[in-house]
């Protein structure tokens, strides 16, 4: 298999374990190519890419752009804070305006969960989610089971506990859906007002006691608390949360394991993750932001082939 089954990337529960292989073994190659002392491959010399963001972003917007780069594509960014949609414009205009101006792609991100869906189904180029709402979040789901394979040789069989705030959280939904058609077991763990109620009928195992998931897991991938997304208080302070869900270098050395942490950025230091264990050896975070674009480029290419 040389082409993915979709000409879009929307979301990890489109696309089937073979896409996953394949977008896996590309970003290999990738990374290769990026380590080299010229990093730059023309691959999509030919292609314009418009990097459409609605929300605040600083890794996911330079790391596709990087790749696209490195991939010799041409690119055009579009920031809503400054654009006609503050003027009362459409999403699916302002949008057709863009691909007016003969561009073949389009990485987007959005507040509302299903945006990307919808723009896929009213414009004719190839649609990349870059997060969308409390939905998902394709490409860093990606990257961190990439980095998973990476560190660990391979993400079947593993066990990866997703701690944190996993309610209003995107990267958790893709990762689950990710890790589980590559064979991994997933967890999750956090207070049971940021636990969806539902959450187990995707087939996660849930757990409540930070220790108790450190104790399971092969990979502890740890999320920060998303304010910004809550209406009204889930716990009552960030010092309890930090004291309660916190992980400290103490709590890694009581296991009787070497575990491996994650983070998808950005990280609140004191709250999720002291700096003790965010600069350790077992941390693979900056890591993660390096295979983010070799992912990307992978993605890129991939779907530039699909049309």
């Amino acid at each position: 298999m040389s082409r993915l089954s979709s000409r879009h990337l929307l979301g990890i529960k489109d696309l089937t374990s073979e896409d996953l292989q394949l977008i896996l073994e590309t970003a290999a190659n990738f990374k290769e190519v990026i380590n080299r002392p010229i990093k730059k491959v023309p691959s999509l010399r030919d292609i314009t890419i418009a990097n459409v963001f609605f929300e605040n972003s600083t890794r996911t917007k330079l790391s596709f752009e990087l790749a696209e780069k490195r991939l010799s594509a041409d690119v055009v960014n579009f920031s809503s804070s400054n654009s006609s949609v503050k003027k009362g414009e459409s999403l699916v205009d302002t949008v057709n305006n863009i691909l007016s101006m003969k561009v073949d792609m389009v990485v987007m991100r959005h507040s509302s969960p299903g945006a990307p869906h919808f723009l896929s189904r009213n414009v004719k180029a190839n649609i990349i989610n870059a997060g969308d709402g409390t939905h998902e979040h394709p490409t860093q789901a990606l990257l961190d089971s990439f980095s998973i394979q990476e560190k660990l040789g391979d993400v079947a069989g593993k066990k990866v506990a997703i701690i944190g705030d996993i309610l209003h959280s995107r990267v958790a939904l893709s990762n689950i859906f990710c890790l589980q058609k590559l064979g991994a077991e997933v967890m999750v763990c956090g207070p049971i007002t940021l636990l969806p109620k539902h959450i187990a009928s995707l087939g996660v195992k849930v757990e409540l006691d930070v220790k108790k998931a450190l104790q399971w897991c092969d990979v502890a991938n740890v999320l920060r608390i998303q304010l910004e997304r809550q209406q009204i208080k889930y716990f009552p302070s960030m010092r309890e949360y930090s004291l309660y869900y916190g992980i400290d270098k103490a709590m890694l050395d009581e296991l009787d394991k070497e575990i491996v942490i994650m983070h998808p950025g950005p990280i609140n230091r004191g709250v999720e993750l002291n700096s003790d264990v965010a600069d350790s050896e077992q941390s693979i975070i900056l890591h993660q932001v390096e295979n983010g674009v070799a992912v990307r480029m992978a993605v890129l290419y991939l779907l530039a082939g699909a049309n």
